[in-house]
């Protein structure tokens, strides 16, 4: 069974994938079309200045180079793949490529956080794939190779970033919000020049546009990444990756709730695997027995 202690812990960090799940249903009701870069600056430096502002910690000597290490890919460049993937590909597509993150972990915690590898881990990961991509995936979907790509280096990127974020953990008397400003102030930074590059001047702000952007920024940003950084500090990397699958299935709920969109039996299946999968996710490893306890069972 789950340790019962990391439940609460687990719980938490679950909400900011269940957060970052309401980005599409906010995208594409409240914020104008044609500027995704500007939404994720927005969603970053705003944010991170904030916690800077509130927490008053900058970081200090190596910390300088993994704050900007760890904005680079947990946001600023996973960003801009993230929204080269939607714009190449269908969402449900882009969604499953997204949700190979686990699977990236797991072989990451091979080869950087030296962990033993895990035929389990792997196998729970391709079914949380698999599921993602009966909920998500539609009948006409399309390939193309540039959206694939660039959906791959996403996962890659921010897998990297969660990997290294629990192999470096959190200096001593940093919070999670100080910790969290930090990554997203390097990620919004690194973003600057990239969304001004691509989509020039800013587009014109409305009422419904700015209350998106408050949630993206506030909630989506500020809120959801220090639960989510603090998460991968405490709890295994590979249990905290797995929860990134919530986030399709949210968006998915708020197609239905809110867009109209309906659920097929195929989809109703995929849900479960995936469910099953972040359950999964969240067991430990069993214990390997040792000579003495074989005899002792046998």
């Amino acid at each position: 069974m789950t340790n019962p202690t990391n439940l609460p812990r687990t719980v938490l960090t679950a909400l900011a994938p269940l957060v970052w799940g309401t980005t599409y249903v906010v995208t594409t009701e409240l914020l104008p079309q044609g500027h995704p870069l500007f939404a994720g600056l927005l969603r970053a430096l705003p944010a991170g200045l904030l916690a800077l502002a509130i927490t008053r910690t900058l970081p200090r000597g190596v910390w300088w180079g993994r704050a900007a290490v760890l904005g680079v890919l947990n946001i600023g460049l996973f960003l801009p793949l993230l929204f080269v993937t939607a714009e190449r590909l269908p969402g449900g597509v882009a969604a499953t490529l997204g949700a190979a993150q686990p699977l990236v972990v797991a072989v990451l915690a091979v080869t950087v956080l030296r962990e033993s590898p895990s035929v389990r881990r792997i196998l729970w990961g391709v079914v949380g794939v698999a599921g993602v991509g009966l909920v998500v995936i539609g009948p006409n979907a399309a390939l193309d190779a540039t959206g694939v790509v660039a959906g791959l280096a996403g996962a890659v990127a921010m897998a990297l970033g969660v990997t290294l974020t629990k192999r470096w953990g959190r200096p001593a008397g940093v919070g999670p919000t100080a910790f969290a400003g930090w990554q997203l102030t390097a990620g919004g930074l690194f973003l600057v020049p990239v969304t001004f590059l691509a989509e020039g001047a800013p587009p014109a702000i409305d009422l419904n546009a700015a209350l998106g952007y408050l949630w993206l920024g506030l909630v989506g940003g500020l809120l959801a990444y220090a639960l989510w950084f603090h998460g991968i500090t405490v709890l295994p990397v590979t249990s905290v990756a797995v929860l990134a699958l919530l986030s399709p299935l949210v968006a998915a709920v708020l197609g239905v709730v809110l867009l109209g969109q309906t659920l097929g039996p195929v989809q109703l299946a995929g849900f479960g695997l995936s469910l099953a999968a972040i359950v999964a996710g969240q067991l430990p490893q069993p214990a390997r027995l040792t000579p003495s306890m074989e005899r002792k069972t046998s």
